[in-house]
């Protein structure tokens, strides 16, 4: 019973330190803070599954987080979809950094899912282009050529607004 308890003291070390930071790049794949917290709790879930096992676990649970979001993303789903009214209302503390972050995930929606996963790791995950190559399991050069596709569609739409 001790290791269990042991366990899941270090699980629960590991969630707190990380899990903020895990929800924010999930809303940024996802654009929708709830589907975010869906994403990072199955993300997490897996970890937990092969906790002890897991030599870098904030590496394993980005690559789950991706790769959890681009199986989702494959399925056909009619059902709810994100829409430009933000029904709550966001708390602005006047540095304008609240109207930032819903610009960004509005730009980052448009992109395609495997776009928004290597702009993700690359510019908020702050990994490097083998990092995150090895992370989405994809060449060096597709991440290269994924991620300079994707930031010149960001800069026109950025250039739209």
């Amino acid at each position: 019973m001790r290791d269990r308890a042991e366990k899941d003291a270090a699980f629960s070390t590991f969630v707190r330190a990380n899990g903020a930071t895990l929800l924010h790049a999930a809303r940024l794949l996802t654009g929708d803070h709830h589907r975010a917290e869906d994403l990072v709790q199955a993300a997490l879930t897996k970890l937990y599954l092969r906790w002890g096992r897991v030599d870098a676990p904030l590496a394993y649970t980005r690559r789950v987080l991706v790769t959890t979001h681009l199986d989702a993303s494959r399925r056909r789903w009619g059902g709810e979809r994100p829409s430009e009214v933000i029904p709550e209302t966001a708390v602005d503390d006047g540095s304008g950094r609240a109207d930032d972050r819903d610009e960004l995930r509005r730009l980052l929606r448009d992109l395609e899912p495997r776009e928004r996963a290597v702009i993700v790791l690359r510019y908020y995950c702050d990994l490097s282009e083998q990092d995150t190559a090895t992370t989405l399991r994809i060449p060096l050069g597709t991440v290269k050529s994924t991620g300079s596709r994707a930031l010149a569609k960001l800069r026109v739409q950025a250039g739209r607004t």
